[in-house]
């Protein structure tokens, strides 16, 4: 298997360090806000990556953060008037929500950067002791010029990187390249006690402490969408290296392309989005699995509705060739190596999902042929299931998929309200039960458990 290693900028054979097992990390949401299609995309990329290693043999730990503080989820909270536990745990429970509706796999774990307090601080101890960490007026700060070959990812200068660059402006670094470790608290903001005074992570260090916590000091692949490639997954390798005196930090980093509306890429900060769950009222989750694959990882991919479309037609010719057929029982059986074999040659050169869906469809087209021919196809078709389902594609028709996607959602906000109403949050509680209605679904609480039903 060969995959393009953002860091190296070539294909490199892959294989894991050691003892079969393949450690991913994959950067997750920032829960101020619903999750768009453009999440959608990055989940379904590594989703697909994952369930391909689990197909050929690999045993595989994957892991996904949350980053539920920072200052959009400040202001979106104080917006909303809800604390950001609020705030988190409500965008939380509907992305994962999204994520079983899409067929994705869950990962091993969630960590959340709140929860990753303690390891946050003792990686800035580390730091501030090798004097690569400094500390000003409560905040503390990474010096970029102490790791020598800062920009390795990005293929930058610090030069070149300053024209453009997503950095904080601080009077208060000695670069103004140096970026926040620990943010000293303002008026109004939660915050956590430290060393340098009541303060909270800067963006990057939460997902150094994550990985080295779930994972170890070396991580196999590490994924995420390109536009986080500099500065996050940057100053991730120089944090991470810096603190371990291990490189590398990452064997492979992994980049898949953005999700475009025109000619802007899909953002929640622009504004131009279509939520998770507005795409899933419109289009079934093999439609838009299609849709992302359709184009290799790391191309960018333009949405259109007339283009998901389209994928929901492709989605139901492959549906139609899992129809049975009645045939003889001396009926000659469809073979179905070559599909197999070419199956994975388009997967193991860079998961290439558009060559590996031509597979997909070819030997959907054979078996219809097969039929008509009154072949025995049954073998075949559950050749076309078993390599479907490492796309992550259900083939269940709409209405069975649909019905089970509000259920498990459902269950999902059922279980988010149970856990506010024990943090005596009745309020937040009473906004989910209350929306329920509203769509026609009726809460029942009892002593022993919560139902709903369908209201008629």
């Amino acid at each position: 298997m060969k995959l393009f290693n953002t860091l190296s900028k070539k294909k490199e054979d892959f294989s894991p360090t050691g003892d079969n097992l393949v450690k991913i990390y994959v950067c997750g949401v920032t829960p101020y806000a619903p999750s768009h299609i453009g999440h959608a995309l990055k989940s379904v990329v590594f989703d697909v990556l994952r369930r391909y290693l689990d197909y050929s043999g690999y045993n595989v730990k994957h892991i996904e953060n949350f980053t539920d503080i920072d200052d959009k989820m400040i202001q979106s909270a104080s917006e909303q008037n809800l604390s950001i536990e609020e705030l988190a745990s409500r965008n939380i429970a509907r992305y994962l929500a999204e994520m079983d509706a899409l067929n994705v796999t869950p990962a091993h774990q969630y960590p959340r950067a709140t929860e990753e307090i303690p390891k946050i601080l003792d990686m800035i101890r580390v730091l501030e002791s090798k004097g690569i960490a400094y500390p000003v007026n409560g905040s503390v700060y990474f010096r970029v010029r102490s790791k020598n070959n800062y920009g390795k990812l990005s293929r930058r200068s610090l030069e070149d990187m300053r024209a453009g660059a997503r950095v904080d402006v601080d009077g208060n670094k000695e670069d103004e390249m140096d970026f926040a470790l620990w943010k000293g608290q303002k008026s109004g903001e939660p915050a956590w006690d430290s060393p340098w005074g009541p303060g909270r992570p800067g963006w990057h260090i939460e997902c150094s402490a994550m990985s080295l916590t779930y994972l170890g000091e070396t991580v196999d692949i590490h994924g995420g969408g390109r536009e986080l490639m500099f500065p996050h997954h940057e100053n991730e390798i120089a944090q991470s290296e810096s603190y371990t005196g291990i490189e590398p930090f990452v064997r492979f980093w992994m980049h898949n392309g953005l999700l475009m509306m025109g000619e802007e890429k899909m953002s929640k900060s622009i504004g131009n989005i279509i939520t998770i769950s507005e795409a899933l009222e419109k289009f079934s989750p093999d439609a838009l699995r299609l849709f992302f694959l359709s184009a290799h990882y790391r191309s960018p991919l333009t949405y259109t509705e007339d283009t998901v479309s389209g994928h929901e037609h492709a989605a139901d010719r492959l549906k139609h060739a899992l129809q049975p057929n009645s045939v003889p029982a001396d009926s000659d059986s469809l073979d179905d190596t070559q599909f197999v074999e070419r199956f994975k040659a388009a997967m193991n050169d860079d998961m290439n999902t558009p060559k590996a869906l031509s597979v997909i469809f070819d030997l959907a087209r054979d078996i219809n042929r097969a039929k008509e021919k009154t072949h025995d196809v049954s073998r075949a078709q559950d050749t076309l299931r078993a390599l479907s389902g490492v796309l992550g594609l259900t083939l269940q028709n709409r209405k069975e998929s649909n019905e089970g996607d509000v259920a498990t959602l459902i269950e999902l906000l059922i279980q988010t309200r149970n856990e506010l109403r024990c943090d005596k949050q009745y309020e937040s509680a009473d906004r989910i039960r209350d929306r329920l209605a509203e769509l026609g679904y009726v809460i029942q609480d009892s002593d022993q458990d919560t139902t709903w039903s369908r209201r008629p």
